[in-house]
């Protein structure tokens, strides 16, 4: 007998449904990141400890007022320049993984590898122990002002602020978004309580520490690129939200939205938030305060001068889940690839989380923590992150002459991406002469994953049998212990 139209459709239904019912069921990373949660994420990462240690930075090494916000308006700039350039790269290159991916799609294994090597051996602890620090610091000191904190306490509190991201990150990924957008409208309103009094007092003619504030006498050119990367670190975290392009949904309308709409954002406040600082304070006061947005605050608002700190906090603790949130997918995506072990590439069978990349990040950026102080920590993971995200900018430039008819949702203007990629190499290039101690060993330390790779990856069998063995069995016994698998569907 033959089947009628109408049993074959329900037959048709009953299989897609169950086909859906088992992807549902089936480990993978699901796709739970919105429009409100990736802008969240992108201001959440951007706005944490940078805008209230680095205008110290900017102005030691810009050498006056007026040039340091020259300098904070064209770090702004250059990031939202970058920004673009990487919703290009994120809508052209659907995978996951960032600087790592756009490597190896434009320029191949090797500069990708070596984008991996860096950022886990020391770019992404130290950036993270940069911000946990902070985070310690506006906890603690508001107990012991107006003498300096003890620095084993500070350290010990910024580990325990790591701690409580690891384990919020761990447990899901929808709580560790939940978080993300809470704390974010907590530190834009730490913004807007810095901006409004200062603004006020400059409209009220408080504009005597602007006189002479251009003021060239301590201007030097070898200390120049310093205040950029003081600056660029504040707005340092707009590339996080490539890193987890396949959990975003409908990335390409949503990336470069939410890419454009938050840099806008950022630059605006930064802006007016050094204006308000240099209202209330001398270039003096500000250089030797340790944590600017205290000493701000008890000038300008007495009355909240308390609730100041843990604002700023708070703000810290945001930066820091987005790096924990987007950082491990860099070594999730790298160890699928085959360039990190596979034990990296795995997610929880219940919790879908990356659970192995994560806690790989916690002993490293603890160590750093120990040891780490803080400004050159900035100047020595700086080098490594701007030389690798010009070559991705600079990658993403000769794909388009390359493959012209690769599909581009978003495309950025040319000039946009020359200016952005030209400009970073003369940072990078100008820093190893101004900053040769720090710089110096970044490059070493980049270089050195040279010799990791092609004894790792590109020839497996230097590696002793034995030692192969070995490895691949406390590899399962891991696996068995934090409940991973890979995934079982393909998310790209």
């Amino acid at each position: 007998m033959g089947v009628s139209k109408r049993e074959s459709i329900t037959d048709k239904a009953a299989d897609e449904g169950a086909e859906k019912t088992a992807k549902d069921d089936a480990i993978h990373l699901r796709r739970r990141i919105g429009l409100l949660p990736a802008i969240s994420f992108i201001i959440g990462t951007v706005v944490g400890s940078g805008i209230f240690i680095a205008p110290k930075g900017v102005l030691m090494n810009s050498g006056s007022v007026g040039l340091s916000l020259v300098v904070w308006a064209l770090c702004g700039v250059l990031s939202t320049f970058g920004a673009l350039c990487y919703a290009e790269l994120g809508t052209s290159f659907t995978k996951s993984g960032g600087h790592y991916t756009y490597l190896l799609e434009t320029l191949g294994p090797l500069p990708a590898f070596l984008r991996l090597w860096t950022e886990f051996i020391f770019i992404r602890p130290a950036v993270a122990s940069y911000v946990s620090l902070a985070f310690g610091r506006y906890v603690v000191e508001p107990f012991f002002m107006p003498c300096l904190a003890p620095p084993s306490l500070v350290k010990l509190v910024s580990i325990m602020g790591v701690t409580f991201v690891v384990a919020v990150n761990c447990w899901s990924v929808t709580l560790a978004a939940r978080t993300q957008v809470s704390l974010t409208f907590i530190k834009m309103f730490a913004l807007i309580l810095i901006i409004i009094p200062g603004i006020m007092a400059l409209a009220n003619g408080k504009t005597e520490n602007f006189q002479n504030s251009f003021d060239l006498e301590s201007l030097s050119l070898t200390k120049l690129p310093l205040a950029f990367y003081s600056g660029l670190y504040a707005y340092g975290g707009w590339f996080y939200l490539n890193f987890i392009t396949e959990e975003v949904i409908n990335p390409n309308r949503t990336i470069p939205l939410a890419i454009i709409f938050s840099m806008v954002t950022v630059t605006v406040c930064y802006v007016l938030v050094n204006v308000a600082y240099y209202t209330m304070m001398t270039a003096d006061e500000l250089l030797i305060s340790d944590a600017v947005a205290v000493t701000f605050a008890g000038r300008a608002l007495q009355g909240l001068a308390p609730v100041v700190p843990l604002l700023v906090a708070m703000s810290c603790l945001g930066a820091l889940n987005g790096g924990f949130f987007g950082a491990p997918r860099m070594l999730f995506v790298g160890a699928r690839e085959g360039h990190l072990p596979a034990i990296f590439s795995m997610i929880h069978i219940r919790r879908q989380t990356p659970l192995p990349a994560i806690l790989f990040l916690y002993p490293l950026v603890v160590i750093m923590i120990a040891r780490g102080e803080i400004f050159q920590l900035i100047n020595f993971a700086s080098f490594s992150r701007w030389l690798f995200i010009a070559m991705a900018t600079l990658g993403m430039l000769i794909h388009r002459y390359r493959f012209p008819e690769h599909p581009r949702p978003f495309k950025v203007p040319l000039a946009v991406a020359v200016i952005f990629t030209v400009v970073c190499f003369f940072i990078v290039g100008l820093s190893l002469y101004s900053d040769p101690w720090n710089t110096g060993g970044s490059c070493a330390l980049t270089i050195s994953g040279v010799p990791v790779y092609y004894l790792t990856i590109k020839r497996t069998y230097v590696v002793p049998v034995g030692w192969r063995k070995t490895f691949n069995y406390y590899s399962q016994q891991l696996q068995i212990l934090l409940e991973v698998a890979q995934q079982e569907v393909q998310t790209y």
